[in-house]
């Protein structure tokens, strides 16, 4: 008798029999496991199950990287503007996000929304900062949901979350719910920072990468790294390929906030930065290919 023939014997004894209202469960627990252990060999030798396990015609999933968070500013969206969402950059960093995806890698994604309302620009002017970083966040939502839709045209399955409760709009994101999305294959895109007023969407993108145990941070800009200073105003400024949590810190360098870089440190959370127009794209930089620095401990 088969293995997956005896289980259905088990279950069918155990019912059918005389004694059915008060069989033993442990009956039931070993047909139950025995189907179990039947259905997951049956599946692997078919090519399914298992983390390592290549299904037929998919690309296989990078060994390195399981599941990142992506940061993308809102200016990136803006691409020349200084304005708003330019669709040719929108469909640009959806294209990249989505080459990444179809390997099997997981992807998160936080949007800041400098491209439609700085909430501290908006505070500098006289509006309550409290008033100034709802505003804010309103705006992350208006961009996360720009990119969650162009990154779905791709192709790829994509869920947008809120960290504020607005549910016509967006489910509100719970790490439960987001890493169930993230384990069914869709790129989760965050929007509405971490929903408090007075933190930058650069410390949410470090807090949901902590939450959602995510391997790194990728903070995408317009400069391929982290430099001694702004190599927009210092053309003799020096790119780091890494550079530790304490020494960014120390030099005060802008390309991420001070609380953003201290979460990561005290979590042991890599940051990488690069440049979001990188001919490599998002798949090079995870490979090694692109130009970028390292934020962390040594390798």
């Amino acid at each position: 008798m088969e293995v997956g023939d005896y289980a259905h014997f088990l279950l069918f004894d155990a019912f059918a029999s005389d004694r059915a209202t008060d069989f033993s469960f442990k009956s039931c627990s070993a047909a139950a496991s025995i189907a179990g252990h039947f259905a997951i060999g049956s599946a692997r030798s078919a090519g399914f199950g298992g983390p390592h396990v290549q299904i037929k015609g998919s690309p296989p999933m990078s060994s390195a990287h399981k599941r990142i968070l992506l940061k993308v500013s809102g200016e990136a969206l803006a691409g020349d503007n200084s304005f708003g969402i330019e669709p040719p950059y929108l469909q640009r960093i959806a294209g990249q996000i989505a080459d990444v995806a179809r390997t099997g890698v997981e992807v998160a994604i936080v949007v800041g929304g400098g491209n439609i309302f700085r909430g501290m620009a908006g505070a500098a002017d006289g509006t309550d900062r409290v008033t100034a970083d709802l505003m804010g966040m309103l705006g992350t939502m208006i961009n996360a949901l720009a990119l969650s839709n162009a990154i779905t045209r791709q192709g790829v399955k994509s869920k947008p979350f809120s960290a504020a409760t607005m549910p016509s709009v967006a489910d509100t994101f719970t790490a439960r719910d987001a890493k169930l999305a993230l384990e069914e294959g869709f790129v989760v895109v965050l929007g509405g920072g971490t929903g408090n007023p007075f933190f930058t969407t650069d410390t949410a993108a470090t807090l949901r990468a902590i939450e959602l145990e995510c391997d790194m941070v990728l903070k995408g800009t317009k400069v391929d790294g982290v430099y001694s200073a702004d190599p927009m105003k210092d053309p003799s400024a020096t790119r780091y390929s890494q550079i530790s949590y304490d020494d960014v810190i120390g030099q005060n360098l802008k390309v991420m906030d001070t609380a953003a870089f201290a979460l990561a440190r005290d979590n042991a959370m890599p940051i990488i930065v690069y440049a979001l127009d990188d001919e490599a794209g998002l798949a090079g930089v995870l490979e090694g290919r692109g130009r970028s620095t390292r934020v962390g401990n040594p390798l």
